[in-house]
Order: C-alpha cells, then structure tokens, then sequence
C-alpha cells in the first residue's frame, strides 16, 4: 500500500496575502532620504493593494529602508517601507513597499476586490439579493 505523505513547503504553491493585488499602472511618486538629502522619483505602479504596492526604480533603495508613496492623482501622501527588491531589468529595479497602515481607499479604485475592505464599498441600489424581497 502507498504511504500518504503531506506535502513539503516547497511543493504547496498557493501563496496566502492579506488583500489581492491589482495589476494596474498608475502614476505615483516616490519620496526617500538618503545622507540627509531628499530624494524623489516619478514611477507607475506594477500592482496595487490595500497594504502596499509594487513598481519600478531606477534610483537604489535598500530593503526596510522608510519611503513615500504620493498618488500623483490625488497629492495623497503615505509612508512606507520598502519589504521586497526584485530583479534589476531596463536599468530599473522591482521595489515592493508595505504601507504602515492598511490604506485601500489611497489607490480610489472603482471597483477594489472584496477583501480590501467590505465596509468601504459601495453598495448597489439594486435588491435583486435582498432575502424579504424574494429574489426580485
């Protein structure tokens, strides 16, 4: 009889995120200190989520290393901290930052994913779901 066995950590490849990610590129502006001098950057987003996003730099930044992100659409302005560093492609580098406070409403996406934040969306007009109304 073949033994049953679990998986190993290498073999599961579902990976588990507090929010989806968005595929969207949208304009931002990225602030950073370094040495004392402010530094700035004028990038698109890769992807987006209610606790970050991703993009590209040319300009070196080190993991853990505190930024901000300014939606150029809104001059809303959040810190971060730059959590992942991918690839170096085109003479730019991968740049994956965390908010400090979950922010779904930062990206004003029309639509946002469900689990951004429920009580954040809007909600239809429509009763089509409403139980006492029989499905109509």
């Amino acid at each position: 009889m073949a033994e049953m066995r679990a998986p190993a950590t290498s073999e599961i490849t579902t990976e588990r995120r507090r929010s989806h990610r968005v595929n969207i590129a949208m304009p931002i502006l990225v602030r950073w200190k370094k040495a004392g001098q402010a530094l700035e950057e004028q990038t698109l987003t890769i992807s987006v989520n209610a606790h970050g996003c991703m993009f590209r730099l040319k300009t070196q930044v080190a993991r853990s290393q505190e930024v901000a992100i300014v939606n150029t659409k809104t001059a809303e302005e959040l810190p971060c901290k730059v959590t992942f560093l991918g690839q170096r492609e085109g003479g730019k580098v991968e740049v994956g930052v965390e908010f400090t406070e979950p922010s779904p409403l930062f990206w004003r996406i029309a639509f946002p994913p469900e689990d951004w934040d429920p009580s954040e969306r809007k909600r239809s007009g429509s009763s089509r779901h409403s139980p006492n109304t029989g499905g109509r």
